[in-house]
């Protein structure tokens, strides 16, 4: 019996975006802002008795059968800190860096991005200005072997890939790859370098007034990419900014303050963490805020986290702009990562983070049930809070007031100041199926890779948007393929779902070709909370300023 909620599968990203960063706030690391305190780079010379040490011993030397120290040591740590919270976490020597890189900004690679399609790795791009790109490895191939191992048909996993592929700067790397078109496999020999990951996903003007910054966590390269954002659509004529924080699962603590920062005037308190063994620190706005006075809408969701939530109290707070969308995650608790000599590192919680009224935001938990900690964004779904405002309740004893008397609650993350429901479609019921089932994902990326030498004219987004739309005869095509899955509904259904399902379509294949800026100014036109976002940023735009 299946007892998941009906959309388990909705919040699956969310959920593994969370478990991998952890909701990090991962701050007093080399920041002015807010000074470190520290932790002893090497965890050990305790004075006294080791007990844990001594049963791990104990074992070893007396066990009936033999055993894996490094096994009993692990275990041992993640038992101890499953009786702390949810996010303070061991990180072994071999998942430091898979763990590590995207808050860092870059890692050491080949510089592709992939997926394993039907048992085959295939390239989804070459990171421009990577080390793959500048041998000639192009999107659509398909990598057979490494360094001579065949790896095309094998079950290969994605951590296994990318075991292969990675690796430290200056190594070398021999690839075999198939191309439509060319008979025999095409050897390269990759120096691997430093590859860009980026946390900004996209900036573009919606109108002439209105601009759009989406950023996908909160990493040491953020508020570069954020900075140099801001700098391009002024210059093409923001006056007011959509900040999109849904998914955002968190980061660094100062990247979030320097985001902040932006917003704010000088002497404003964006952020202050205390702990038992931490002092209270405090952080407040600087002179710098290129965007003191430009109005700004902040979209968040269930999994806006951690850091991301920072700037979002920060103004909320300070009565800065206006919050849109749903209560977001509700992870208020500050890390610091301390590496072992082994290579493996502990992350442990230090302090809690507070908001400029005063408001911690984390949500509750119990100890050794972490896991009811995460399946909270599941309940929120089957509590009815995703689609009904009135099904959420805050403690009283949590109100807090902003200087311009607005009530804000803490306790449980951060309640929007408009609420945008989960939209409940049953007009476009076909488009539901096919998106939720992943069909038109799936169409739209075979479509890609059948048709690269057609798409391939298209060097821009305004050329795409204004030469490619999905065809009625593509459309019969996807019906049919969406059969072939088991997918069949009314003629009616199918008819009503169309544009819909053109729209993502389209939105897909531009996701294939010209990557996040060729997805999201389309996706836009059939995205829910940003449509309403739009239209408050407008009336607000269009109402006389103060």
């Amino acid at each position: 019996m299946n007892n998941k909620p009906k959309n388990y599968n909705r919040f699956l990203p969310i959920i593994f975006a969370l478990l991998l960063i952890s909701g990090m706030v991962l701050g007093f690391l080399l920041e002015r802002k807010l000074n470190s305190t520290g932790m002893s780079s090497v965890l050990s010379g305790a004075k006294g008795y080791h007990k844990v040490d001594d049963i791990i011993n104990f074992i070893d030397d007396n066990y009936v059968d033999s055993v894996n120290n490094n096994h009993l040591e692990s275990d041992a740590i993640k038992g101890m800190l499953n009786d702390l919270d949810p996010h303070s976490m061991y990180i072994s020597a071999d998942e430091f860096n898979e763990i590590n890189d995207p808050l860092l900004g870059s890692f050491e690679g080949i510089g592709v991005s992939f997926r394993i399609e039907k048992d085959t790795v295939m390239v989804v791009e070459a990171i421009p200005g990577g080390p793959s790109e500048k041998v000639g490895i192009m999107a659509g191939d398909r990598i057979v072997k490494v360094n001579d191992t065949l790896i095309a048909g094998k079950n290969i996993t994605n951590n296994e890939v990318i075991h292969k592929l990675k690796g430290p700067k200056g190594t070398k790397v021999k690839v075999s790859v198939f191309r439509r078109g060319v008979p025999k496999l095409i050897d390269f020999t990759i120096t691997r370098g430093i590859i860009p990951m980026y946390s900004l996903d996209i900036a573009y003007m919606v109108n002439k007034h209105l601009g759009y910054i989406k950023l996908n966590k909160f990493s040491a390269t953020t508020y570069e990419e954020f900075d140099k954002a801001v700098k391009k659509l002024q210059s093409e004529g923001m006056k007011d900014l959509i900040l999109d924080l849904r998914g955002n699962p968190g980061g660094y603590l100062n990247a979030a303050i320097d985001v902040a920062d932006e917003f704010l005037q000088k002497g404003k308190l964006i952020v202050y963490t205390k702990g038992l063994h931490r002092p209270p620190t405090y952080a407040f706005a600087t002179s710098k805020g290129r965007l003191k006075n430009t109005d700004v809408g902040v979209l968040i969701d269930e999994g806006t986290a951690s850091a991301a939530e920072i700037v979002t109290g920060a103004l909320q707070d300070n009565d800065r702009g206006i919050i849109i969308g749903r209560r977001s995650f509700g992870k208020g608790l500050v890390q610091e990562q301390v590496r072992m000599p082994d290579g493996s590192a502990l992350r442990l919680t230090v302090a809690r983070y507070y908001t400029p009224t005063g408001r911690c935001i984390q949500k509750p938990y119990k100890k050794d049930d972490f896991q009811d900690y995460y399946m909270e964004a599941y309940r929120r779904s089957t509590d009815g809070e995703l689609t009904s405002k009135d099904s959420i309740h805050f403690n009283d004893s949590l109100k807090y007031e902003t200087p311009k008397g607005k009530i804000v609650y803490g306790g449980g993350g951060i309640m929007p100041d408009v609420f945008i429901p989960v939209e409940i479609d049953t007009l476009h019921s076909y488009y539901n199926v096919l998106a939720n089932k992943g069909l038109i994902y799936q169409f739209a990326f075979d479509y890609t890779d059948a048709h690269r030498a057609q798409l391939v004219k298209y060097k821009d987004f305004k050329s795409f948007d204004k030469g490619f739309n999905m065809t009625d005869a593509e459309y019969k095509k996807l019906v049919a393929y969406a059969a072939s899955k088991g997918i069949h509904m009314s003629p009616e259904k199918v008819k009503v779902s169309q544009k819909k399902i053109s729209v993502l379509f389209k939105a897909y294949v531009g996701r294939n070709i010209l990557n996040e800026k060729g997805f999201y100014p389309i996706y836009h036109e059939i995205d829910h909370m940003f449509k309403k976002a739009v239209n408050i940023m407008n009336k607000r735009y269009d109402e006389p300023k103060k």
